[in-house]
Formats: structure tokens, sequence, C-alpha cells
């Protein structure tokens, strides 16, 4: 995705961002297609889709997906994911302020970690006039409960903290940085809300760590710049001193929150 100013945030992320970011469960991606009432062939618009996280295994689904991401980079990703698995993906330039009233209609949307970059209000209102009457719209994150596994997961933000901006200045730039999704939500046509969620546990190397954070915004290659290669021995350093044979497990949660119309 690319700011409102036009400047890429992601372009130097992608390889990162492809390869170590957690991918979404299919059990998820069912249970949300399943409680939105779609069948094969129904429209679905994943928007911000970056590396086709969501775009591609929907299409596996069967659902006919258009994907908007304004940063190349990553639309050049995806795309090459969509042909290496033999699905079909309508990719587009384009990023929540594209959506236009000719578009749709759909019957799902789906947001994956790139709502908070949004106009929430603006966005929503916009998805009102484009999603089917019994369409909705899906937000997924990813959750990390603080458990004795995922200690490194602090270790990773403390270094990112002192390399990258700081927190309150990223929740600045993304449009206020707020973190729940309800109130725009419930200010929106789309206010009958279901939370879905999927938890897995995995193992985690040193260099998973690593990658996973720079696949981040905060830390990203093109912001950290000459610093990259001390950022990531810094890191090294501080996760061995936690975990001095580099081995880590990862107990993250897979969130949706899909939000319909009042039937």
């Amino acid at each position: 995705m690319r700011a409102p100013d036009g400047t890429g945030r992601f372009a130097g992320n992608v390889a990162y961002y492809e390869r170590y970011r957690l991918a979404y469960p299919d059990r998820l991606l069912r249970r949300v297609t399943a409680l939105a009432g779609l069948a094969p062939g129904d429209c679905v618009l994943d928007l911000g889709t970056g590396t086709g996280m969501l775009a591609i295994p929907l299409a596996r689904q069967g659902f006919r997906v258009t994907a908007l991401d304004p940063e190349p980079a990553m639309l050049a990703a995806a795309r090459a994911s969509a042909t290496a698995e033999g699905v079909v993906v309508d990719f587009q330039d384009g990023a929540s302020h594209d959506l236009a009233p000719g578009m749709g209609p759909y019957q799902l949307v789906t947001i994956g970690r790139a709502f908070h970059w949004m106009d929430g209000a603006a966005t929503l209102a916009m998805l009102d006039r484009i999603v089917g009457p019994k369409g909705g719209v899906a937000l997924f994150h990813d959750a990390h409960p603080p458990l004795d596994e995922n200690r490194w997961f602090k270790v990773l933000y403390d270094v990112a903290r002192k390399f990258g901006r700081s927190e309150g200045e990223h929740r600045k730039e993304r449009n206020g940085g707020h973190r729940r999704y309800e109130p725009f939500l419930f200010a929106s046509a789309f206010t009958q809300l279901d939370w879905l969620s999927v938890t897995v546990r995995q193992p985690l190397s040193v260099d998973d760590i690593i990658g996973r954070a720079l696949s981040m915004s905060t830390c990203s290659p093109d912001r950290l710049g000459a610093r990259q290669d001390e950022f990531s021995a810094r890191l090294r350093d501080a996760l061995l001193d936690v975990s001095p044979d580099g081995c880590f497990t990862e107990v993250a949660e897979l969130v949706a929150l899909l939000a319909r119309r009042e039937a």
C-alpha cells in the first residue's frame, strides 16, 4: 500500500512480507465465507491485497476475486503467486480512496491488516454503495496472546522501537491508530458483527523473526536504510539472549470480524 500522498510504504518489504507474514488458515476463510453465505462464483473484493494472502485462497475456493492495492511491487508479487498456484484473480492498482459507486456489487469485501491505513468512515460509506444488500465486510488481523512462548514478540518490538518510529508516531500516521473496528462499524451500515478466529502454534527460528520484523512498516528496509544490518544484528543478539539455541515458538490468533447489515 502507499500513503495518501502517493509515497510507497511497503515497496521494500515485499520479499519479507510474502515469506514471513502469517498466512490466514483456510479453515478461518471457509468459516467466514460460510457465515457470509457465499457460493462459488460470487464476487469478492480484497481491498489492500498486498501479496494476495486473502485474494488467492479465496479464488481457490471458487469465488470471483478482484484485488486492489496501490503498491506496484506488492501487486507484482501477488500476480506471480496467483500464476504459480493456477488461480485467476483480477489484480488492480487502487486504494480505498479509489473505490467508486460503479464497482461491484460484491457479496463480500475483505481487508487484511490494512483497515488502519484507511479513512475508516469514508471507506465503509463507499462499501455500503458497492456491497450487495445481503453482503458484508470482513476485517482480518492477527494477535499474539501474552504467553511465555511468545516472549520473542516483546523482544522484537523492544528492538524495533529503538530503531524505528515510536508506537505513538506510528499510530498518528495510521489515521489516528484506532485499533478497534467496532466504533467505525457501528457508525456504518454494517452493524451486525461476528468474530471468528483460529489459533495456530508453530516453530520459529531467529531468521524467521528477523524476517517478520523487516516485513513491518515500522522497521522496513526502506526506513532502516544503512542501519538494516545493525538492526538485524541487534535483534539477533537480543533473541539469543532469550533462547541461546535460537529456537522459538509462536502462538498466534488469526482473527476475522465479519460485519453485515442488520437483517
